[in-house]
Protein backbone atom coordinates (compact mmCIF):
# COMPACT_ATOMS: atom_id res chain seq x y z
CA UNK A 1 0.00 0.00 0.00
CA UNK A 2 1.45 3.34 -1.02
CA UNK A 3 -0.13 6.55 -0.25
CA UNK A 4 0.83 9.24 -2.74
CA UNK A 5 0.83 12.71 -0.63
CA UNK A 6 -1.13 15.62 -3.11
CA UNK A 7 -1.07 19.45 -2.50
CA UNK A 8 -3.55 21.07 -3.83
CA UNK A 9 -5.65 24.44 -3.62
CA UNK A 10 -4.36 26.93 -0.89
CA UNK A 11 -3.68 24.08 1.79
CA UNK A 12 -5.55 21.19 0.98
CA UNK A 13 -4.25 17.57 1.02
CA UNK A 14 -6.09 14.79 -1.22
CA UNK A 15 -4.30 11.61 -1.46
CA UNK A 16 -4.43 8.44 -4.00
CA UNK A 17 -3.81 5.19 -2.02
CA UNK A 18 -2.48 2.45 -4.62
CA UNK A 19 -2.60 -1.22 -3.92
CA UNK A 20 0.75 -2.19 -5.18
CA UNK A 21 -0.01 -5.40 -6.31
CA UNK A 22 -2.52 -4.84 -8.63
CA UNK A 23 -2.40 -1.22 -9.41
CA UNK A 24 -5.93 -0.51 -8.64
CA UNK A 25 -6.06 2.87 -6.72
CA UNK A 26 -8.78 4.58 -4.32
CA UNK A 27 -8.75 8.54 -3.96
CA UNK A 28 -9.26 10.07 -0.80
CA UNK A 29 -11.06 13.80 -0.69
CA UNK A 30 -10.82 14.16 -4.95
CA UNK A 31 -11.12 18.02 -4.68
CA UNK A 32 -8.91 18.73 -7.63
CA UNK A 33 -9.79 16.33 -10.68
CA UNK A 34 -7.54 17.19 -13.04
CA UNK A 35 -4.11 17.27 -10.84
CA UNK A 36 -5.67 14.08 -9.47
CA UNK A 37 -5.57 12.67 -13.30
CA UNK A 38 -1.84 13.48 -13.51
CA UNK A 39 -0.96 11.29 -10.79
CA UNK A 40 -3.35 8.32 -11.60
CA UNK A 41 -1.35 8.48 -15.53
CA UNK A 42 1.97 9.27 -13.54
CA UNK A 43 1.56 6.05 -11.49
CA UNK A 44 0.22 3.82 -13.63
CA UNK A 45 -3.23 3.05 -12.16
CA UNK A 46 -6.91 2.55 -11.77
CA UNK A 47 -8.95 4.34 -9.80
CA UNK A 48 -11.35 2.19 -8.08
CA UNK A 49 -13.28 4.28 -5.77
CA UNK A 50 -13.51 7.58 -3.70
CA UNK A 51 -13.53 7.79 -0.23
CA UNK A 52 -14.71 11.56 0.82
CA UNK A 53 -14.28 12.44 4.73
CA UNK A 54 -16.88 15.21 4.27
CA UNK A 55 -19.18 17.52 1.63
CA UNK A 56 -17.12 20.74 1.81
CA UNK A 57 -16.20 21.65 -1.97
CA UNK A 58 -12.78 21.39 -0.88
CA UNK A 59 -12.15 17.51 0.05
CA UNK A 60 -15.27 16.65 -2.13
CA UNK A 61 -16.13 19.20 -5.64
CA UNK A 62 -13.98 17.19 -7.63
CA UNK A 63 -16.58 13.57 -7.28
CA UNK A 64 -18.55 14.81 -10.08
CA UNK A 65 -16.60 15.25 -12.71
CA UNK A 66 -14.31 11.70 -11.71
CA UNK A 67 -17.57 10.04 -11.74
CA UNK A 68 -18.13 10.90 -14.93
CA UNK A 69 -14.91 10.63 -16.49
CA UNK A 70 -15.01 7.08 -14.84
CA UNK A 71 -18.56 4.80 -15.01
CA UNK A 72 -18.90 2.80 -12.29
CA UNK A 73 -17.00 4.56 -9.72
CA UNK A 74 -17.90 4.36 -6.30
CA UNK A 75 -17.99 7.39 -4.04
CA UNK A 76 -18.12 6.27 -0.29
CA UNK A 77 -19.13 8.87 2.22
CA UNK A 78 -21.25 9.35 5.03
CA UNK A 79 -23.45 12.62 4.38
CA UNK A 80 -26.02 12.98 1.64
CA UNK A 81 -24.15 16.33 0.50
CA UNK A 82 -21.55 15.00 -0.54
CA UNK A 83 -21.42 14.84 -4.19
CA UNK A 84 -22.26 11.72 -6.58
CA UNK A 85 -22.58 9.60 -3.25
CA UNK A 86 -22.96 6.01 -4.22
CA UNK A 87 -22.30 4.29 -0.46
CA UNK A 88 -23.16 5.86 2.55
CA UNK A 89 -20.84 4.63 5.16
CA UNK A 90 -21.60 3.79 8.98
CA UNK A 91 -19.36 3.89 11.72
CA UNK A 92 -17.62 0.72 12.17
CA UNK A 93 -18.47 -0.60 8.40
CA UNK A 94 -15.30 -2.24 6.71
CA UNK A 95 -14.57 -1.82 3.16
CA UNK A 96 -11.75 -4.25 1.09
CA UNK A 97 -9.89 -2.72 -1.72
CA UNK A 98 -7.65 -6.09 -3.06
CA UNK A 99 -5.36 -6.31 -0.20
CA UNK A 100 -6.56 -2.82 1.17
CA UNK A 101 -8.30 -3.07 4.28
CA UNK A 102 -10.44 0.25 5.15
CA UNK A 103 -12.58 0.51 8.44
CA UNK A 104 -14.45 4.01 8.41
CA UNK A 105 -14.70 6.08 11.55
CA UNK A 106 -17.35 8.41 12.50
CA UNK A 107 -16.30 11.60 13.65
CA UNK A 108 -19.15 14.22 13.63
CA UNK A 109 -18.03 17.81 14.77
CA UNK A 110 -16.56 19.52 12.10
CA UNK A 111 -19.63 18.28 10.09
CA UNK A 112 -22.24 16.34 10.93
CA UNK A 113 -21.31 13.64 8.65
CA UNK A 114 -17.77 13.69 9.18
CA UNK A 115 -16.01 10.22 8.81
CA UNK A 116 -12.42 9.21 8.99
CA UNK A 117 -10.71 6.13 7.11
CA UNK A 118 -8.47 3.67 8.87
CA UNK A 119 -6.68 1.44 6.33
CA UNK A 120 -4.36 -1.30 6.40
CA UNK A 121 -3.22 -4.52 4.74
CA UNK A 122 -3.27 -7.81 6.18
CA UNK A 123 0.54 -9.76 7.03
CA UNK A 124 2.07 -5.91 6.22
CA UNK A 125 5.15 -4.51 7.72
CA UNK A 126 4.11 -1.24 7.50
CA UNK A 127 2.47 1.06 10.02
CA UNK A 128 -1.40 1.25 9.08
CA UNK A 129 -2.67 4.91 7.93
CA UNK A 130 -5.38 7.31 9.01
CA UNK A 131 -7.21 9.84 6.71
CA UNK A 132 -8.89 12.10 8.88
CA UNK A 133 -9.78 15.03 6.98
CA UNK A 134 -10.79 17.97 9.01
CA UNK A 135 -11.49 16.15 12.26
CA UNK A 136 -7.53 15.32 13.28
CA UNK A 137 -4.24 17.78 12.39
CA UNK A 138 -0.83 17.82 12.82
CA UNK A 139 -0.75 19.51 16.23
CA UNK A 140 -4.36 20.51 15.84
CA UNK A 141 -8.30 19.40 15.31
CA UNK A 142 -10.52 20.67 13.18
CA UNK A 143 -13.17 23.56 13.92
CA UNK A 144 -16.74 22.73 15.70
CA UNK A 145 -18.34 24.05 12.90
CA UNK A 146 -21.52 21.58 13.30
CA UNK A 147 -21.10 19.82 16.38
CA UNK A 148 -19.98 20.17 19.85
CA UNK A 149 -16.61 19.90 22.46
CA UNK A 150 -18.49 16.60 23.49
CA UNK A 151 -18.49 15.31 20.33
CA UNK A 152 -14.95 16.54 19.36
CA UNK A 153 -14.03 14.68 23.09
CA UNK A 154 -14.75 11.35 21.98
CA UNK A 155 -13.32 11.60 18.27
CA UNK A 156 -9.99 12.18 19.68
CA UNK A 157 -10.00 10.30 23.00
CA UNK A 158 -12.15 7.13 21.95
CA UNK A 159 -12.45 6.85 18.15
CA UNK A 160 -9.11 8.13 16.92
CA UNK A 161 -7.01 8.16 20.03
CA UNK A 162 -7.55 4.09 20.52
CA UNK A 163 -6.10 3.18 17.01
CA UNK A 164 -2.68 1.99 17.25
CA UNK A 165 0.44 4.14 18.19
CA UNK A 166 2.19 3.72 14.67
CA UNK A 167 -0.62 4.74 12.69
CA UNK A 168 0.30 6.99 10.37
CA UNK A 169 -2.07 10.24 10.56
CA UNK A 170 -3.15 11.87 6.91
CA UNK A 171 -4.91 15.00 7.61
CA UNK A 172 -6.94 17.20 5.06
CA UNK A 173 -4.98 20.37 5.42
CA UNK A 174 -1.68 21.71 5.84
CA UNK A 175 -1.79 23.95 8.93
CA UNK A 176 1.09 22.47 11.04
CA UNK A 177 3.11 25.62 11.40
CA UNK A 178 0.35 27.86 12.68
CA UNK A 179 -1.41 24.62 14.88
CA UNK A 180 2.43 24.13 16.65
CA UNK A 181 2.83 27.65 17.18
CA UNK A 182 -0.80 27.90 19.13
CA UNK A 183 0.86 24.60 21.25
CA UNK A 184 3.97 26.64 22.05
CA UNK A 185 1.25 28.82 23.40
CA UNK A 186 0.07 26.51 25.49
CA UNK A 187 3.14 25.01 26.45
CA UNK A 188 5.87 27.10 26.16
CA UNK A 189 8.46 24.33 27.68
CA UNK A 190 6.91 21.07 25.67
CA UNK A 191 10.60 20.24 24.08
CA UNK A 192 8.82 18.24 21.73
CA UNK A 193 6.80 21.03 20.67
CA UNK A 194 9.96 23.30 19.75
CA UNK A 195 11.44 20.39 17.94
CA UNK A 196 8.42 19.65 15.98
CA UNK A 197 7.95 23.59 15.17
CA UNK A 198 11.12 23.98 14.15
CA UNK A 199 11.51 21.24 11.62
CA UNK A 200 7.54 22.22 10.16
CA UNK A 201 9.29 25.42 9.59
CA UNK A 202 11.88 23.79 8.06
CA UNK A 203 9.75 21.72 5.71
CA UNK A 204 7.40 24.64 4.81
CA UNK A 205 10.33 26.73 3.88
CA UNK A 206 11.33 23.55 1.42
CA UNK A 207 7.77 23.60 0.17
CA UNK A 208 7.76 20.02 1.10
CA UNK A 209 4.56 18.38 3.40
CA UNK A 210 4.95 17.49 7.40
CA UNK A 211 2.12 14.82 6.65
CA UNK A 212 2.68 12.50 7.82
CA UNK A 213 2.86 12.07 11.59
CA UNK A 214 2.24 9.26 13.93
CA UNK A 215 -0.54 9.16 16.91
CA UNK A 216 2.28 8.48 18.99
CA UNK A 217 3.90 11.84 18.47
CA UNK A 218 0.63 13.81 18.07
CA UNK A 219 -0.08 12.68 22.05
CA UNK A 220 3.38 14.44 22.63
CA UNK A 221 2.77 17.72 21.14
CA UNK A 222 -0.83 18.11 20.15
CA UNK A 223 -2.89 20.12 22.50
CA UNK A 224 -5.69 18.64 21.74
CA UNK A 225 -4.63 15.02 22.49
CA UNK A 226 -3.17 16.42 25.87
CA UNK A 227 -6.66 17.40 27.90
CA UNK A 228 -5.34 16.00 30.89
CA UNK A 229 -1.61 17.62 31.26
CA UNK A 230 -1.07 20.11 33.85
CA UNK A 231 0.15 22.76 31.55
CA UNK A 232 -2.76 22.61 29.06
CA UNK A 233 -5.17 22.75 31.68
CA UNK A 234 -3.01 25.48 33.46
CA UNK A 235 -3.72 27.06 30.37
CA UNK A 236 -7.43 26.78 29.92
CA UNK A 237 -8.07 27.53 33.48
CA UNK A 238 -10.44 23.92 33.58
CA UNK A 239 -9.63 20.58 34.53
CA UNK A 240 -12.59 18.47 32.96
CA UNK A 241 -11.36 17.44 30.02
CA UNK A 242 -14.47 18.76 27.65
CA UNK A 243 -14.02 21.95 29.02
CA UNK A 244 -10.29 21.85 28.78
CA UNK A 245 -10.98 21.35 24.72
CA UNK A 246 -13.91 23.39 24.33
CA UNK A 247 -11.71 26.31 25.48
CA UNK A 248 -8.37 24.99 23.36
CA UNK A 249 -10.69 25.30 20.76
CA UNK A 250 -11.92 28.85 21.14
CA UNK A 251 -8.68 29.94 21.98
CA UNK A 252 -7.10 28.40 18.91
CA UNK A 253 -9.93 30.00 17.00
CA UNK A 254 -8.70 33.28 17.89
CA UNK A 255 -5.11 32.82 17.70
CA UNK A 256 -4.73 34.50 14.17
CA UNK A 257 -3.92 38.33 14.18
CA UNK A 258 -6.65 40.28 13.54
CA UNK A 259 -5.03 41.61 9.81
CA UNK A 260 -4.96 37.40 9.19
CA UNK A 261 -8.65 37.03 9.98
CA UNK A 262 -10.56 36.58 6.28
CA UNK A 263 -13.91 38.79 5.79
CA UNK A 264 -17.07 37.09 7.08
CA UNK A 265 -18.62 37.39 3.87
CA UNK A 266 -15.56 35.89 2.15
CA UNK A 267 -15.39 33.24 3.93
CA UNK A 268 -19.58 32.55 3.37
CA UNK A 269 -18.37 32.40 -0.15
CA UNK A 270 -16.07 29.67 0.17
CA UNK A 271 -18.05 27.74 2.16
CA UNK A 272 -20.42 27.62 -0.84
CA UNK A 273 -17.51 26.99 -3.47
CA UNK A 274 -18.41 30.43 -5.38
CA UNK A 275 -14.40 30.69 -5.86
CA UNK A 276 -14.11 26.94 -6.67
CA UNK A 277 -13.28 27.31 -10.14
CA UNK A 278 -10.88 29.65 -9.91
CA UNK A 279 -8.71 28.00 -6.90
CA UNK A 280 -7.62 24.71 -8.81
CA UNK A 281 -3.65 24.70 -9.22
CA UNK A 282 -2.73 24.38 -12.81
Amino acid sequence: MKVKVISVLEDNYMYLVIEESTRDAVAVDAAVPKRLLEIIRKEDVVLRAILTTHHHWDHARGNEELAQLFPGLQVFGADERIGALTHKVTHGQELTFGAIRVRCLFTPCHTSGHMCYFMWEDDSPDAPALFSGDTLFVGGCGQFFEGTAEQMHTNLTQTLGTLPEDTKVFCGHECTVRNLKFALKVEPENEMVKEKLAWAKQRDDEDLPTVPSTLQEEFLYNPFLRLTEEPVQRFTGRTEPVEVLRVLRSERDNFKKPKERPNPQAMLAFDWGLFGPFLEKK
